[in-house]
């Protein structure tokens, strides 16, 4: 019997379902993102693909929205179906969040007993690492529109939006139960009216209006999968031949490509979320040539270390740069300065020329999918594993009304 794509498998209730193109694409996005952070010279870091790569975030969140509306949709009956949610969501996100902050703090801890790693930046534990920001990265609560500016590990602002977008999310869901979508199209509606509106550099928002990114991006992709699976109840769409998949994929690649290279901060990536909401559609039924490629080990592994390449990106880079620092002085060849990329003054790997400058950067990429690996292997596999269970021994513990019950029933009973 001929295997089902994973659209029809979510469409037919066989289980659980894998995404896996999908999957490899949150990697790359990952990458993306870790590239356009990272201060060096070359073609990679001056394309204007990589310098909008900020725009691949939304990705996340209408990839979080469609995947959490397959996996939810009809768990979320009651509240303690919400506890359970609550408890692996939980598990899912937040252990690697505090295992790559306390790698920043013990940084600062360095730093501040060591004065010569403290380098020319400021003082230990100020700035962008004040231990006045430290709680509130601590509590998730850094990406709700409290924080000045990014503090500590800047990436972490979407992890606190999404964190806070699930608890609305399945709260909506046990309400409304099968008219939660009800609820999801306001959000789609009002969220590119208020990035427009009050965001200055629109979609290139984190702590100021990351929340409403976030919710826009995430709702869109819940409804989006709730449109697709009313669509398509069979799963992939009958008459389109793999020939027809494969040109419809690189249609929608090079439309993320173009968008992404041209919108930018302007005003027109708002709709970023629409553009990414047609290709998480479109590959998720992994009808194509590309989605073939997409389903190839090594980038199905790298979507497998994504969450971990996202998080530990910053520190990863900043260690490097402190590196490279020291190497410099030691053979009195600098290794890192300031220096212009595209107009804008960074400080970092760019005073060798581009050779050495995109070196540089496929040298950080090992480094940042090395050191994601060693956490996803250490730290966010087993706290899934534990945090699935906890939510399953949760859910199997008799409620306090069935026990109640019981025990009236005991004491109505006549001894034996």
């Amino acid at each position: 019997m001929a295997q089902l794509d994973p659209a029809a498998r979510a469409a037919t209730g066989r289980g659980p379902v894998r995404f896996e193109a999908l999957d490899s694409w949150r990697g790359i996005c990952a990458l993306m993102v870790a590239l356009m952070h990272f201060p060096a010279a070359g073609p990679i870091a001056e394309s204007p693909l990589v310098r909008h790569a900020f725009l691949f975030v939304d990705y996340f969140f209408v990839l979080s929205g469609f995947v959490i509306s397959h996996g939810y949709r009809n768990r979320l009956t009651d509240e303690r179906a919400f506890v359970g949610f609550v408890i692996t969501r939980f598990g899912r996100i937040y252990p690697l969040h505090a295992a790559v902050l306390a790698l920043f703090v013990a940084w600062e801890l360095v730093r501040l007993m060591v004065p010569a790693a403290r380098g020319a930046g400021p003082a230990p534990f100020t700035g962008t690492t004040s231990l006045d920001g430290l709680a509130s990265t601590l509590l998730l609560l850094n990406g709700l529109g409290f924080e000045p500016a990014l503090r500590w590990n800047g990436p972490s602002w979407s992890i606190s939006s999404e964190f806070w977008t699930y608890l609305l999310f399945g709260s909506v869901v046990v309400a409304f139960l099968s008219r939660y979508w009800h609820a999801l199209i306001p959000v789609v509606v009002l969220g590119p009216l208020v990035l427009y509106g009050w965001s200055p550099d629109y979609m290139d928002t984190t702590v100021q209006y990351g929340f409403v990114r976030c919710l826009y991006g995430f709702a869109l992709g819940a409804l989006v999968y709730l449109g697709a699976l009313k669509a398509f109840p069979a799963g992939r769409p009958a008459g389109f031949s793999r020939s027809l998949w494969t040109a419809l994929e690189l249609a929608v690649l090079a439309l993320i490509l173009v968008f992404v290279a041209l919108a930018g901060k302007q005003a027109i990536g708002i709709v970023a979320p629409f553009i990414f909401a047609v290709a998480v559609v479109v590959f998720s039924f992994e009808g194509g040539a590309v989605s073939r490629i997409l389903r190839w080990r090594p980038l199905v592994w790298l979507g497998m270390l994504s969450y971990a390449i996202y998080m530990v990106h910053i520190f990863v880079q900043s260690r490097l740069i402190n590196v490279g620092t020291v190497l410099g002085k030691m053979t009195n060849h600098p290794l890192v300065g300031d220096f212009t990329l595209n107009g804008e003054a960074f400080y970092g790997f760019g005073l060798q020329g581009p050779v050495w400058g995109t070196l540089y950067m496929l040298a950080m990429v090992a480094a940042v999918v090395g050191t994601a690996f060693a956490l996803h292997v250490l730290v966010e596999r087993p706290f899934i594993r534990l945090s699935k269970r906890a939510a399953q021994a949760y859910l199997e513990r008799p409620s306090s009304a069935k026990v109640s019950a019981a025990m009236r029933r005991d004491r109505s009973e006549p001894a034996a």
